[in-house]
């Protein structure tokens, strides 16, 4: 079923070029169902899983078209991958708007390295499905930035180009060692802003993560 899109030009995309981020209030991420921590040895974990299951083209390109719109973009469709941004390899909702979006540049992408690696890591025991889940569709470039993954961002973005600057790292006014889960109103907030420190499971940036599994001040809203 061809899945309705966001209004034409309501969506803002987060960065430039390959390594624009989708609105998050068009395109948060949305999950499948079917893969959960318990099932990921008989979905996304065997080879070959994800094709038995990605939705055709004859539905998704009608979907491309309007996702372009909803974003306000202009080109080709050539020039625009239409991506899951929870990866079907992560355990992404197959054909939901939620999860799609019209990523600049065709694949593979600096996006595509980050998804595989995460993927090894929850198969091979490495990482939750949920925390990887949580990283590709919040912050899947300071991720790739922090640990290696996807190259390094480039000062020049490859064309298409949006103009809109990547996130900055605001947050309290204070070193970094002074930081605390109070200076911060919700988790996403700490969670962008550890991050971009170069927060990690292995590296627990000002002690927001006690538990050490990649996610700061947990607690907040």
């Amino acid at each position: 079923m061809i899945q309705a899109q966001p209004a034409p030009g309501s969506c803002h995309a987060k960065g430039s070029g390959l390594y624009s981020e989708p609105d998050p209030t068009c395109t948060p991420g949305a999950l499948n169902p079917v893969v959960t921590q318990a099932t990921i040895e008989k979905t996304i974990c065997v080879s070959g899983w994800t094709e038995t299951v990605r939705p055709s083209e004859s539905v998704t390109e009608r979907e491309k078209l309007a996702s372009i719109a909803a974003y306000g973009d202009s080109g080709s469709l050539h020039d625009y991958e239409y991506d899951h941004l929870v990866s079907l390899e992560l355990g992404g909702a197959l054909n939901d708007a939620r999860n799609l979006w019209p990523e600049p540049g065709a694949s593979p992408n600096p996006k595509d390295p980050v998804e595989n690696a995460l993927h090894r890591m929850v198969c091979d025991g490495q990482m939750q499905l949920a925390q990887a889940q949580h990283i590709i569709a919040t912050g899947w470039v300071a991720w790739a930035n922090s640990h290696g993954d996807g190259g390094a961002q480039p000062a020049a973005p490859s064309t298409p180009t949006r103009t809109t600057p990547l996130p900055t790292a605001s947050g309290p006014d204070k070193p970094i060692a002074d930081v605390n889960c109070s200076d911060f109103p919700t988790h996403a907030a700490a969670q962008q802003w550890f991050q971009q420190h170069g927060g990690s499971p292995t590296n627990d940036v000002a002690g927001l993560d006690a538990n050490h599994n990649g996610l700061a001040c947990e607690s907040l809203p």
